[in-house]
Order: structure tokens, then C-alpha cells, then sequence
């Protein structure tokens, strides 16, 4: 067994600057990453003999050696604190599970310019504004942009082969410029004040609009006159519901709130008077943390990751105090080379946007505790309902989605004793077997799932089937195959849907014995299963209707050599469309205008096979 960690002599050697320590267990595993402005002081702390805090008893007794790192300054050990953090995830320190990369809207760089949705890399030329705090912000600032601005949200390939205006034109929703009923003129004016509204100057949108407005009924162009009216109405009402007061500035208001094990940081997001939107985080929290050390490692790693995007405002306004705001306020400016000021006691509106913050993370730790509390319950009546003879702790299901046939998708859901765990969900393509063939398809799943399967794999408890009891055979043929050496196999229970597939009416079949049972409709355990069961229908739709919306949206021209998007568009403008296009003879191909005999015969085998 190794030496013990001999702190006394480790304690000799260290100097009183400032920087960054690294514990490590006896396998070598970074456990805790800190910084301190006096590193001999702060690490002299640890090694007391009467230790107040649970945490720091349970990592000191897990410290196998210690690393320091000398900065020049406090604010440079912060930066290199959140540095190591990200790069170690160390066991005891505060984790922030950050998404790397927040959602934009993108004005392309088009003729006719396209609104969409962007995350990631910023590869496509155009102009990005945000960033948006999740997804829904963006769709739903793309919808209402959607009522003010008659501007395209298509995709190019969809964009570059009508030849008549699609359904958003006639609901006034776009101005189809693909089809060219708007000059190229009049669609740039309708972008430049898009891209006014996106950047918040609302009031400069509104004068324009009423400028136009008044200009058209002087000409006595009413028409015109009412698509201006219409449009400053709209945009009207979208900026009543942005506004959020007189206050203006840009803030970022922080309410956090930590019981239980749980912690929860809620985000208002508000830009230029205006609300932006709102997020809620829950970081990884190790028992017994102080509630002012959640705070200030949640705050380093959220406004220190630089791979996020994220713009910083001037003002950070947060619930409650902790140690060390200035040098984080000092770390922050230096990263991102601005000005911040972290701020506790405010007064007037400021005070009330804190309120609401702290209201909203409240509310969301209590309803997570709760739900862990049911998740739970659910878990023990489960177990005495099965008799299991040991405590369940991961459960997974399979179901299969097509549409007859096409499209073939498995899905694997997995469940811990805190319900979904969505980090292990896993979808599985199926390929190569008869189109509808579900006994095919979940032999294929399965086997995928357990092949190379080993004891220190993770192996679910139980194993549920959506499905009856040809596939819950199939599915224990493969385990049994599988697990013929191992001795954790885990138990298979099918679900089958009861009269009507209605729910309540469900038979469960054990696997091993295919013995039938019943679980009364209003029973802890079987809504447990039906959530399992429902959430492995939901991930498998989900994933089947994203493939068949790829396959269908691939043309099958684009797979034919010498077919590019100009000729796409001939064939399909010149004939009416994909279905008339296959049906057509070399002979009416030869007539599209760019179409040699060669290439019309070169189409006509390709699209026969």
C-alpha cells in the first residue's frame, strides 16, 4: 500500500505567493483544483486537526499529492483555476455543465438574404446576433421576425427550385423573392430593418415604417399603405411584450439557491431595456459544499469560457455576496479585456429583477427535489412489485419506430434512481433487414447494445421491452448469448399494450419464464414503466421522423453525376416536378433546356435503377 501523504513536509517546501493547487488521489486523478493568494496559508488550512467541514474531511483523507502552480498575480491564478477545472473535471470541485456553444440568428449573405438558426462554428458568411440563451428564444424571436418582416427562412435547396410562390407567401408570412414578387430593392429595405430590429433600435424600425406608411397614402398607393400599417402594428405589440421597464443597460441578474444536494442558478438575460431571455443551470454539486463556494465556482466558469461565445454585460447583478467578487470581476475583465462590476445590494428595479431571479431558482430546486423524491418512491414499488432481491439502480428500454418500413430507428432510454438519465440514451439506425421486420430490428438493436459487453460495462437491472412477446424472445436469445460467462444479466420485462392500447390495461412478461402479469392501474410501479416506456416511444419517433425528413429532403437527383443545382431546378421547373421527372422518357429529358441526349439517358438509368 503506498505511503500516506506526509503534509508537514510538503507544507516546508511551499511558498506564500499566489497560485493554483492540484490534489491528486493514489491513482494519480486530479480530485480538487483551488487557488489561493497565499498558497502556503491556504493549503496549511486543509491539514488541521480539527476540521469543521464534512467535504474538505473527505478529500483531505482522499490526497495521495499536491501540485502548485506560481501566477503572478490573484487574478491570474483565477483564469488558470477555471483552466484546470475544465480540463480535469475534478470530483470535488463545483462543475458547470455549460453548453459550448449558444444558438444566433443568421442574416446570410444571399441576394435575397435568409433568416435561420445557427449553433456552432461560425462557418457560414453573414451576419450572427445574439448569442440567445437556448434554441426557444431563437425560434420563437424567428416567428414573431416572421409576422414583421417578410423575409425568406427556407433553405437554399428549397429556395433555388420553386417555380411558384410557396404557402408562407399566401399567409403574408414571406415575400417570395425566389419567384420574384418583390424587386431586389424593396427586399434589401425589408432586411436592413430586420437586422435594426435584431440589434434592439426598435424606435429607428417604427419611424421608418411610419415614414413609408404615410409616403404610400399621399401616392395613393393604399395597398402598400396597409402592409405598413400592418407591419407597425406588429412590431407594436412585440415591443410591448419585450419591455421590462424604464431601466435601461445591459444585465445579467443571477438568483441562486442550494438545498439538498441541489443547486439551481437562474439567469436574466437583459439587453437594452429589454428582456433577452432566461436559463436555468444546475452544476454538479459534491456534498456538504458551502453555498458561497458553489456561487463563486459556478460564476468563474460560467463568464471565464471563452469556447461559449457568450457576450459579458457591464453589470452582473447576483443574489447573494461571496469572497472574492473583485478578483472575479478583475479575472473577467482581464479575459475578456472589459469592465465588470459584480453588485449585491441594489435597490428600485434592479432589486426586483433579484427577486424574480431568486423566486424562479427556488422554485425550480424545490421541484426537482420533488420529483427525485417520487423518481424514488416510484423505484421501491417497483422493486416489491417484481420482488427484486436487490436494489435497482439503472434501468434502460428499447422500442422501434418506422413508417412501413422506412426509416428504421431503435432507441435505448436509461433510467437511475433520479429518473431520465439522458447522457446514456443512445438511437440505433437499422439496416440491412426486411422494411417492418420488428423482430429484425430489435435483434439488430440488442445485439448492438451488448456486443463486447463486460462486467465493468454499464449493465442495466432491468431490461424493458416495448413490445409483446415475439420480441421479448428475440431480445433474450441475444442476452442469454451475451451474458453466457457473466453473472449480472440483467432481468427482461416486455411491456405490451392492453386493450386498446389504452394506458393502465398493460400486460408485463418476464422474459426468462414468459410468466404474464398485471400491476393495477393506479400503481407507483407500473407509472414508472409507463414513464420508461413512453420516453423510449418519444426518443425512437423522434429519431425516426428526423431520418425520414433527411431522406425525403435529398433529392434524388443530387446523387447523379453531372446533375447540379441549376439543372435540378431545369428538370424540376421544365417537368413540375420529382415524380414527373422520373416518369419522364429520354426523349421529353432531352427537351429541358441544358440537358444533352447524353445526359437525359445518363438521368433516365439512374433514376430506374
Amino acid at each position: 500500500m503506498p505511503d500516506a501523504f506526509n503534509a508537514e513536509d510538503f507544507l516546508k517546501t511551499v511558498t506564500s505567493s499566489p497560485g493554483v493547487y492540484r490534489m491528486y488521489d493514489q491513482k494519480g486523478t486530479v480530485i480538487y483544483v483551488g487557488k489561493a493568494k497565499d498558497l502556503k496559508k491556504r493549503l496549511s488550512s486543509y491539514f488541521r486537526k480539527n476540521l469543521a467541514n464534512v467535504k474538505t474531511q473527505a478529500l483531505v483523507s482522499h490526497i495521495a499529492n499536491i501540485d502548485v502552480t506560481l501566477t503572478h498575480s490573484e487574478t491570474d491564478a483565477l483564469i488558470l483555476e477555471n483552466d484546470y477545472i475544465k480540463q480535469y473535471m475534478p470530483k470535488y470541485n463545483v462543475l458547470l455543465r455549460d453548453d459550448k456553444s449558444y444558438p444566433y440568428i443568421l442574416l446570410s449573405n444571399h441576394k435575397h438574404p435568409r433568416l435561420a438558426y445557427h449553433r456552432g462554428p461560425k462557418r457560414d458568411k453573414g451576419q450572427y446576433f445574439g448569442p440567445y440563451p437556448n434554441g426557444g428564444a431563437v425560434r420563437e424571436s424567428l416567428h414573431l421576425m416572421q409576422k414583421i418582416f417578410p423575409i425568406r427562412q427556407c433553405d437554399d435547396l428549397y429556395y433555388k427550385s420553386r417555380s411558384r410562390p410557396c404557402l408562407q407567401y399566401q399567409i403574408g408570412r414571406c415575400s417570395a423573392p425566389c419567384v420574384d414578387k418583390i424587386s431586389t430593392v424593396d427586399y434589401q429595405e425589408q432586411v436592413r430593418l430586420a437586422t435594426l430590429f435584431l440589434k434592439g433600435k426598435n424606435s429607428q424600425v417604427m419611424s421608418v415604417l411610419v415614414a413609408q406608411m404615410e409616403l404610400a397614402a399621399a401616392e395613393m398607393r393604399y395597398e402598400q399603405a396597409a402592409t405598413f400599417r400592418d407591419q407597425i402594428t406588429a412590431l407594436r405589440r412585440v415591443s410591448e411584450q419585450q419591455e421590462v421597464s424604464n431601466a435601461s443597460g445591459d444585465l445579467d441578474v443571477i438568483g441562486a439557491y442550494y438545498a439538498s444536494g441541489v443547486a439551481c442558478f437562474h439567469l436574466l438575460f437583459i439587453r437594452e431595456g429589454k428582456i433577452f431571455g432566461s436559463r436555468s443551470y444546475y452544476p454538479k454539486v459534491p456534498a456538504n459544499t458551502e453555498v458561497s463556494e458553489v456561487l463563486r465556482s459556478f460564476m468563474l466558469q460560467f463568464y471565464l469560457n471563452a469556447d461559449s461565445q457568450r457576450l459579458t454585460p457591464k453589470e452582473i447583478l447576483i443574489s447573494e455576496s461571496f469572497e472574492e467578487q473583485t478578483e472575479l470581476a478583475q479575472a473577467i475583465q482581464t479575459g475578456q479585456n472589459k469592465k465588470v462590476e459584480i453588485k449585491t445590494n441594489v435597490r428600485g428595479e434592479r432589486a426586483s429583477f433579484l427577486r424574480l431571479a431568486l423566486t424562479n431558482a427556488t422554485n425550480a430546486v424545490n421541484t426537482r427535489l420533488s420529483h427525485k423524491n417520487t423518481v424514488e418512491q416510484r423505484f421501491l414499488l417497483l422493486e416489491e412489485a417484481i420482488e427484486a432481491t436487490s436494489s435497482i439502480k439503472r434501468m434502460e428500454c428499447f422500442d422501434i419506430s418506422h413508417t412501413m418500413g422506412e426509416s428504421t430507428v431503435a432507441s435505448c432510454v436509461v433510467f437511475n434512481r433520479e429518473g431520465p438519465n439522458k447522457a446514456d440514451y443512445r438511437r440505433y439506425n437499422i439496416e440491412g433487414i426486411t422494411p417492418g421486420d420488428d423482430y429484425a430490428a430489435m435483434k439488430q438493436a440488442i445485439t448492438r447494445r451488448f456486443d463486447k459487453v463486460t462486467d465493468k460495462g454499464k449493465i442495466p437491472d432491468i431490461l424493458f421491452i416495448d413490445g409483446g412477446i415475439g420480441q421479448l424472445r428475440i431480445a433474450q436469445k441475444i442476452v442469454d448469448e451475451k451474458f453466457v460467462a457473466l453473472d449480472n444479466a440483467p432481468t427482461l420485462i416486455g411491456v405490451a399494450k392492453g386493450e386498446g392500447r389504452k394506458p393502465g390495461l398493460e400486460t408485463l412478461i418476464y422474459g426468462e419464464n414468459e410468466e404474464s402479469f398485471t400491476l393495477p392501474a393506479d400503481s407507483g410501479a407500473l407509472h414508472l414503466i409507463q414513464h420508461i416506456r413512453d420516453e423510449s416511444h418519444r426518443f425512437a419517433i423522434t429519431g425516426h421522423r428526423n431520418k425520414r425528413q433527411k431522406t425525403r429532403n435529398t433529392s434524388s437527383l443530387e446523387s447523379i453525376a453531372g446533375v447540379g443545382p441549376k439543372r435540378r431546378k431545369a428538370l424540376l421547373q421544365y417537368l413540375g416536378g420529382i415524380q414527373e421527372v422520373k416518369g419522364a422518357s429520354v426523349s421529353e429529358l432531352v427537351k429541358v433546356p441544358g440537358i444533352s441526349l447524353e445526359m437525359a439517358q445518363t438521368i433516365h438509368d439512374a433514376l430506374r435503377g
